[in-house]
């Protein structure tokens, strides 16, 4: 018969060669983290979590944004590119909430530390006409239910004191890091079949450029680095959401995640983000004073 200490080990063992991962954060703990969130200060890192107890982290947080923001405007799909997907270590996507005030106009001027850990990236997004994206397959499927397509650059912050820490579960549990973004001018989808294939096909093939004040390039992605095209990500959202009984429904935005790196915001920088190859697309404008 094995002793009570054997068994101890052998528990003590398995935890090991799984890893080690922290629960869903108790509701204290992500109170804190709502607090530094608010106050724009880091907060703690917290320990490696499960995809599961992730998501239990980010409804707890969303609960308490909610109660500060007062209105849902959409969803933003994260780690939707390869690159970005390497630097936090995982190989898929993954989901926030986007809250009221959070959409600032092109031209959007703002301090360099609008966040606890502020970066900037080059974006998109997308708005819904109607419920039938929900149930779309395609980009062509997506297509017929949005209504708008629109530059946008994206502000996020990642929260925590050591953002090199987080993994895919930690950007998660942080609401993907929603915090602002600046939005352009609207392109409305085209109503004929010949323009929306034209659409479909540019946006796969755009050349997306971020630029600084001087016109110097600091970054270029191109529409397929997004799920092999930008389109797949309201796919994939639409998806996530439906396994927690969340629909999208007309007006929503949907971010549909990064043509660039992250980089970081200086004080005295312009950032243009360019959509070359997008037939009717405005650049895109913040400022950081």
């Amino acid at each position: 018969m094995r002793t009570t200490k054997t068994l101890l080990a052998l528990a003590v063992g398995l935890t090991t060669a799984l890893g080690a991962q922290a629960a869903c954060l108790s509701d204290a703990e992500v109170g804190q983290m709502a607090e530094h969130y608010f106050a724009k200060t880091p907060t703690p890192n917290f320990a490696a979590q499960s995809d599961a107890d992730a998501a239990c982290t980010r409804a707890k947080f969303n609960k308490l944004l909610l109660a500060k923001y007062g209105k849902v405007v959409g969803y933003k799909a994260g780690l939707t590119n390869p690159a970005v997907q390497k630097r936090f270590n995982t190989n898929q996507p993954t989901w926030g909430v986007l809250y009221d005030g959070m959409i600032q106009k092109s031209g959007f001027s703002t301090a360099p530390n609008y966040g606890a850990r502020p970066l900037f990236e080059a974006d998109m997004l997308v708005r819904v006409k109607d419920a039938g994206v929900n149930d779309a397959k395609t980009p062509a499927e997506v297509l017929r239910h949005i209504d708008q397509v629109i530059p946008f650059i994206e502000l996020p912050d990642l929260v925590v004191a050591a953002p090199s820490k987080l993994d895919g579960a930690g950007v998660n549990a942080i609401n993907v890091g929603a915090r602002m973004g600046v939005a352009g001018t609207p392109m409305a989808v085209p109503a004929t079949r010949g323009e929306r294939y034209r659409l479909l096909d540019e946006l796969a093939t755009m050349q997306v450029q971020v630029r600084d004040g001087a016109g110097k390039v600091l970054a270029v992605g191109q529409g397929s680095d997004v799920l092999e095209h930008p389109l797949n990500a309201v796919v994939w959202i639409a998806g996530a959401l439906h396994k927690e009984n969340i629909q999208l429904k007309p007006g929503d935005l949907i971010s549909l995640g990064s043509f660039s790196p992250l980089m970081p915001p200086k004080s005295g920088l312009s950032i243009t983000v360019d959509y070359a190859g997008l037939t009717g697309a405005q650049p895109v404008k913040v400022n950081f004073q």
